[in-house]
């Protein structure tokens, strides 16, 4: 038997290859081809493995970084929510302290954290706890009322379902507290700022119940003020009162509300019952009264505003725009309230507030409710000088939208759209912008609001 490689192939015609050497040639190729797809093959899974792997490496990169920055950002939230990171540097304080004041009430605190305030140009309306609240919003949403004021804390208590373990002990919170967190949500689904008014040293019922916070006479009695309904004042100097306000505010502000507006943050008015005199200390180691508001003004500002980015806001008597001595009784000047740091302060310019025969900016007025636009511009226009100074906070007036006044026949003024507006073009008309309209019922006019 004969091994293959040993067949002789037969002769082939001139000039062309034999069988064998074609085999040869044929298999040779084959051999090629083979070794060529193997290197093929080789080259694309080692390409396809890089492709892999780089991504993959790619992703797992991103997605570390990722991780990084949200386990950073959750550290932050965490953080944030127990000691927030400094956002802004601390505001200079524009007030210069005495030593009567450091020595009396000690440093200001210092925030632990510093926010940003975004100031809104605000057009409001005042509606007490939450009154009219759809039709209110109705309103709005019709004009150019972009805000409501609400009520958390009224002279004759907490309005809104607090919490607050002094509040409880005392008594302080209204039967029927409206849910807070429910209001403000409803405000803000329909595109409306939410303000909260606290009443700050006429509280009633804490005077009643904690008569040490009270304002007294030398001999330690507590006092009643004739002017303010024969109630008493818990004492404005006793900064135990200022930590129950600000305590609520902050509640308030645990509940999303978008501004602070504090009332009442004055010294009464006028005599007392009895005919005492209010004692607060001896002259000389005792702050004066303005010194004493702006003091839990810039207290307040700096626990609520600067830490929380929660504008604070302050009512003032409009009397002050005219009257030094008014100023003074109280415990509010127009030269330096609006220097405490805070956001806005608000002048209540009610016309029929003024008494008859009222002089101002060289006008006299026999009866300043029947001029609703010329009081509010010559309130406004005296006022003018300090409002501007450097750092000055946003003068925000408060107009009458009420009809209270009145006056000996034939001189009564109704206070609708039309007189409304016109204190509207007013504020207008002096160079401001800002408005809170106020009437007790939560109850206005039809009417677009837009100083036309």
């Amino acid at each position: 038997m004969r091994h293959s490689d040993d067949y002789v192939y037969p002769p082939t015609k001139r000039g062309g290859l034999s069988k064998k050497a074609k085999r040869q040639i044929i298999a040779s190729l084959r051999f090629f081809i083979l070794i060529m797809l193997i290197l093929i093959l080789g080259l694309s899974g080692f390409l396809i493995t890089r492709t892999i792997f780089f991504s993959d490496t790619t992703h797992k990169s991103i997605a570390s970084s990722q991780s990084s920055l949200s386990a950073s950002t959750d550290t932050t939230a965490d953080t944030a929510a127990l000691t927030p990171t400094p956002a802004v540097t601390a505001p200079a304080e524009l007030l210069t302290s005495s030593e009567v004041v450091e020595n009396y009430f000690g440093p200001l605190p210092v925030a632990e954290s510093v926010e940003t305030v975004t100031h809104e140009e605000i057009h409001a309306i005042y509606i007490g706890a939450c009154g009219n609240l759809d039709a209110n919003i109705a309103l709005a949403q019709n004009s150019e009322i972009n805000a409501f004021v609400i009520d958390l804390k009224e002279g004759d208590g907490i309005k809104f379902n607090s919490t607050n373990a002094t509040a409880i002990q005392v008594g302080d919170i209204a039967e029927g507290a409206y849910d807070l967190a429910s209001v403000i949500q409803k405000c803000h689904d329909a595109g409306i700022i939410v303000i909260g008014r606290i009443v700050c040293f006429k509280d009633p019922i804490l005077a009643a119940e904690l008569p040490d916070y009270c304002i007294k006479d030398a001999d330690g009695n507590v006092l009643q003020f004739a002017i303010e309904g024969d109630d008493s004042f818990v004492n404005p100097y006793d900064t135990r009162n200022w930590d129950y306000n600000i305590d609520i505010a902050l509640e308030a502000v645990a509940a999303g509300i978008d501004e602070i507006q504090f009332d009442y943050v004055r010294f009464p008015s006028g005599r007392t019952t009895s005919g005492a005199t209010p004692y607060f200390g001896e002259d000389g180691v005792t702050p004066t009264k303005q010194e004493v508001i702006n003091r839990f003004l810039q207290t307040a500002r700096i626990l609520i505003q600067d830490e929380y980015g929660v504008p604070v806001s302050a009512d003032v008597f409009g009397i002050i725009l005219s009257s030094t001595s008014d100023g003074l009784l109280i415990g509010q000047g127009w030269d330096t309230i609006g220097l405490t740091g805070i956001d806005s302060v608000c002048p209540m310019i009610y016309p029929s507030h003024y008494s008859a025969g009222t002089m101002m900016n060289g006008h006299t007025y026999d009866y300043p409710d029947l001029y609703p636009f010329d009081v509010v511009s010559d309130a406004l226009a005296l006022g003018s000088d300090e409002a501007s100074a450097a750092g000055y906070a946003t003068v925000r007036p408060y107009l009458q939208a009420f009809t209270a006044s009145y006056l000996d026949e034939g001189h009564y003024m109704t206070y609708d759209y039309a007189a409304i507006n016109a204190q509207i073009r007013a504020v207008e008309a002096a160079g401001y912008s800002e408005w809170v309209l106020w009437n007790p019922s939560a109850k206005y006019p039809e009417g677009a609001y837009d100083g036309a």
